[in-house]
């Protein structure tokens, strides 16, 4: 199954419900990715940019379902979800690419056929 990494922040409403009451936003993720036809690999507290960072796999459209709900709540913003691949997968696409590549021609480029 794909894996995606996520980043995101809390919403200011968030920070100060957190502030009042500090809770371990884990459990709520995984249970959010289970239900999503996905699974939680990581949750990690970040600091610099974002304030988490999520590792899951899953279907596209369960970790799409996972980001919609966590945004509709209102208590996170500015996701940013990333497709990662293994190397061995990495490699495999750029073999893929690679026989793909022979046949295209780039938008604006001239022929090399003789006409």
């Amino acid at each position: 199954m794909p894996i995606f990494i996520t980043q995101g922040r809390f919403s200011p409403d968030a920070v100060k419900g957190m502030l009042s009451k500090p809770e371990n936003r884990e459990e709520a993720v995984r249970e959010l990715f289970s239900q999503s036809g996905g699974k939680l690999l990581a949750y990690y507290m970040t600091f610099g940019d974002y304030d988490f960072m999520i590792v899951s796999e899953g279907p596209y459209e369960g970790v799409a379902t996972s980001a919609i709900v966590a945004s509709a709540a209102g208590g996170v913003v500015d996701l940013k979800t990333t497709l990662a691949m293994t190397s061995e997968d990495m490699r495999h696409a750029f073999a893929k690419a690679g026989a793909i590549a022979k046949h295209f021609k780039a938008a604006g480029a001239q022929s090399t056929r003789a006409a």
